[in-house]
C-alpha cells in the first residue's frame, strides 16, 4: 500500500468519526484528493504527501483548467485539499501545508447581464415607431440582437456587407477580422425596410454614402449614441439591470445557447474565431452554420 493509501485511509476515518460527515461528503473529499495523485502520476512526480509544495499544486490547478473544469469545480477540490492537509497537520504527519497560500479561483466574478426575450420585446415596445428616428432605432436594435454585433460593428456596418440573396451580412470586426453572419427574418425584414423607407429619404453627408444607419445630419452614428438610446429605453421600460449595447450581444449568445445551438457555431458567429474573407468558416460549414443559428434564435422564424 502507498503512502498515499495509507494516509486516506486515516483520513476517510478521520472525516467520518472527527466530523461526521455523510457518505457522500466523504467520498467528495477523498475524490478531491485522488485527482492530485492522478496528476502527479500523470506529471512522473513521484512525491508522498509531506513532499508536495506549493508550486506542484498550481501545477495541478493548470492541469484541471486545461480539462476544462469549471471555477466552482476547482474551489471545491482545493477546499478538500486544505482538509486532507489540515488533517496531516493534526496528526504530525507533515510539519507544513502546502495549501495555505493556494488561491482560490474566483468565483465572485459576475456573469454577464443578459436580457430575456420579454425584456427585448419590452425595450423595443418603448419606440415611438411614428417617427423616422424610432423605426431606425428599432432596425437597429433588431440587427443588434439578431446577429449578436459588438456596437461598433453596428455602426460601421455597410449597405454593401448586406448579402441578402446568401442568407449573411458581412462583419468586420476586432482587429479588421472579417466574418460572415447568418441573418434571420426580423433583421432582414426591418433592414430592407429602413433602406427603402427611411434612408433614402436622409440627405448623406460626404464618406458615409456606405454606411447603413445614419444620423439625422446624414452622417455616421456615434457609439455613445447607442449608448443613449438603449439607456433611455431601458428607463421608460423599467429594466432595472445596467444595460449596454453589448447586453444585446451577451443575450444574443445565452438564448441561442440555452436554446441548443452549436457551441462553435456561436463561436464562430461571435468572431472569437481567427476567420478571414479568403477562408470564411474553415472549421464548419456555411450552410450548417446558418441553419444552426437560425433554427435556435428567436427572431430567426419567418
Amino acid at each position: 500500500m502507498s503512502t498515499w493509501q495509507i494516509y486516506l485511509r486515516g483520513f476517510k476515518a478521520y472525516l467520518q468519526l472527527e466530523k461526521s460527515l455523510s457518505g457522500n461528503s466523504v467520498e467528495a473529499y477523498l475524490h478531491d484528493v485522488e485527482k492530485l495523485t492522478q496528476y502527479l502520476d500523470a506529471a512522473g512526480l513521484s512525491l508522498s504527501p509531506d513532499k508536495v509544495e506549493p508550486v506542484h499544486l498550481k501545477g495541478f490547478l493548470k492541469w484541471i483548467t486545461e480539462l476544462g473544469m469549471t471555477a466552482r469545480s476547482q474551489a471545491r477540490i482545493i477546499s478538500g485539499l486544505r482538509a486532507f492537509y489540515k488533517y496531516l497537520l493534526l496528526e504530525n504527519e507533515v510539519k507544513k501545508d502546502p495549501t495555505e497560500l493556494l488561491e482560490s479561483p474566483k468565483l465572485g466574478r459576475k456573469l454577464p447581464v443578459t436580457l430575456s426575450l420579454h425584456e427585448i420585446d419590452a425595450l423595443i415596445g418603448m419606440l415611438d415607431l411614428s417617427t423616422d428616428e424610432g423605426k431606425r432605432n428599432r432596425t437597429m436594435l433588431e440587427t443588434l440582437y439578431g446577429c449578436g454585433l459588438r456596437v461598433s460593428e453596428l455602426v460601421g456596418l455597410r449597405i454593401s456587407c448586406l448579402h441578402f440573396d446568401d442568407g449573411f451580412i458581412r462583419i468586420v470586426g476586432k482587429g479588421d477580422k472579417e466574418r460572415l453572419v447568418p441573418v434571420g427574418h426580423t433583421a432582414e425584414t426591418e433592414i430592407r425596410h429602413y433602406l427603402h423607407e427611411i434612408r433614402s429619404h436622409v440627405p448623406v453627408k460626404k464618406g458615409s454614402e456606405d454606411i447603413l444607419f445614419l444620423n439625422r445630419r446624414g452622417g455616421k452614428l456615434s457609439r455613445v449614441m447607442i449608448f443613449t438610446i438603449i439607456k433611455g429605453l431601458a428607463e421608460k421600460a423599467g429594466i432595472k439591470k445596467s444595460i449596454s449595447p453589448h447586453t444585446f450581444r451577451h443575450s444574443f449568445a445565452t438564448h441561442l445557447i440555452e436554446g441548443g445551438a452549436d457551441l462553435r457555431a456561436v463561436q464562430e458567429m461571435l468572431g472569437h474565431a481567427s476567420i478571414t474573407t479568403t477562408e470564411i468558416y474553415t472549421h464548419l460549414d456555411r450552410d450548417y452554420l446558418r441553419s444552426n443559428i437560425l433554427q435556435f434564435h428567436p427572431r430567426s422564424r419567418g
